[in-house]
């Protein structure tokens, strides 16, 4: 943590371009707002007390998103541009009588690729020369569209002028260093020229740009310093541009879990949230979803085509193809699918196996035990070591409530049983196949609720002839 700095995050925008009801800084990459990851990066340099969130369109909404952070929210209710957003932030400390920091970072509320460690170089740099403003920049490949930074010399880190691409000169026109919006500035030298801010511009705005030639002007030191990474500075006005950084966020996840050991066939075909964490020798095929804050041990392997979201996997899990999990815990060595479905507060005990068709919501199934096939089990305790034959399911639900399944350890439950609860199965009890189990059944006891089978004999030739019998008659 650095002493002496507070960030401001600009996030009062619209985003009209988005064609969006949702706030811009709300909108998700990587499975988290915008706003969300920059608040994450900037709680590496400073502690959330020291940042404050420039809030403006859909202030209240944009505050609940992100309030659990523990940062402080600056109101800018109407939205007159970059330099008016910072006017606010140094009303907010007059306001509060929170003491004004010597440094402020200024960062972007939709920059979502941004690295605490680029915002450290910022800081480093920003010390290390004396700076009045550090303007971190960028080289795009086309820097049409962007604000150039105009440098004293190619070498040195000096800059005279931030320049707009339709004022550039003759001779700044082949300038490719682009302006990225974020700022580090000596406070009381920012502060000193609000005031002085024109909205004499074709958008009737105040941008915090001018400040740059305003401090020039006075002798102050204005310098900038690269970004290692085109990516990392880009914002998006647009849903195509959001996609494309979400497609970077997601690679560079991929990319950090590859270099821990994990291995992702394909990982362009992967969805991977950045909140995601895997361990090593850990196989994730293509076409997998990884979302939330999942948690997968090591020496897992997830087949193509599952989705697993806000779960935990144990070491040593296979999930096969086609799983759906959300909000479930599995633990070592735990078989699933393919096409299991595990519902929230679904609890999978070690070796358990979850195989085809089966869904699972709010359960427990206990180590070693095994439901294979075409199964329902909701609101169920079920112990270890127990069979659950094929299209055996769990009646939990009256039309009213939900009710409780028990079953103890080492149960037989035959296929296509149904287990009206609530109702509780004893320690090794047996329920023979298509039984309606309405009462509870005592440890090591047999449960029989079907109809008894009647065979009658000739049937089928007497049914016969009179369908052929009818058939003469018409």
């Amino acid at each position: 943590m650095r002493d002496g700095f507070a960030i401001a995050i600009m996030a009062a925008g619209k985003g009209t371009r988005l064609k969006s009801k949702r706030p811009k800084v709300l909108h998700e990459i990587g499975g988290k707002a915008l706003l969300l990851h920059v608040i994450a990066a900037a709680k590496t340099v400073v502690p959330a007390s020291e940042i404050l969130c420039i809030v403006g369109h859909e202030a209240e909404r944009v505050k609940a998103a992100v309030a659990a952070t523990g940062v402080q929210f600056v109101l800018q209710a109407e939205q007159r541009g970059t330099g008016h957003a910072i006017q606010m932030v140094k009303a907010w400390f007059a306001e509060t009588g929170v003491a004004v920091p010597e440094n402020l970072l200024v960062l972007s509320g939709d920059v979502p690729l941004i690295r605490p460690e680029t915002i450290d170089a910022i800081c480093d740099v920003h010390l290390r020369e004396g700076a009045a403003m550090t303007i971190l920049t960028a080289v795009p490949p086309n820097p049409t569209g962007y604000g150039r930074v105009i440098r004293v010399s190619e070498t040195g880190p000096e800059v005279t002028a931030i320049v707009e691409q339709k004022s550039l000169t003759a001779d700044q026109m082949g300038a490719q260093e682009i302006n990225s919006g974020i700022y580090c500035f000596r406070t009381a030298a920012l502060f000193g020229k609000l005031d002085s801010l024109s909205t004499n511009n074709a958008h009737g705005e105040f941008y915090l740009t001018d400040v740059a030639a305003m401090l020039v002007a006075d002798g102050e030191r204005v310098v900038a310093v690269k970004a290692e990474s085109v990516d990392e500075v880009l914002g998006a006005n647009t849903i195509a541009e959001m996609m494309h950084l979400d497609q970077a966020m997601r690679m560079e996840t991929a990319k950090k879990l590859m270099a821990m050991g994990v291995t992702i066939f394909r990982p362009d075909t992967c969805v991977i949230d950045a909140g995601v964490t895997v361990g090593a020798d850990t196989v994730i095929e293509p076409y997998v979803q990884l979302l939330g804050e999942t948690r997968i041990g090591v020496e897992c392997r997830v087949r193509s085509y599952a989705v697993v979201q806000n779960s935990t996997l144990g070491d040593g899990v296979l999930v096969r193809n086609g799983c759906v999990l959300d909000g479930a815990e599995v633990s070592d060595g735990a078989v699933l699918g393919p096409y299991a479905h595990l519902r929230p507060e679904s609890r999978i005990g070690e070796g358990a196996h979850v195989g085809n068709f089966v869904e699972t919501k709010k359960m427990t199934l206990g180590k070693g035990s095994k439901a294979n096939h075409l199964n329902y089990l909701g609101d169920a305790v079920i112990g270890a070591g127990v069979n659950i034959g094929a299209g055996a399911i769990t009646c939990n639900y009256d039309g009213v409530n939900k009710h409780l399944t028990t079953i103890g350890d080492g149960v037989f439950v035959g296929s296509d049983s149904t287990l009206v609860a609530p109702v509780t199965l004893g320690d090794g009890a047996y329920v023979a196949a298509g039984s309606c189990v309405t009462h509870d059944v005592p440890a090591g006891a047999l449960a029989l609720g079907r109809s008894r089978q009647v065979n009658k004999d000739g049937w089928a030739a007497r049914k016969k002839a009179a369908q052929e019998a009818a058939k003469k008659g018409c």
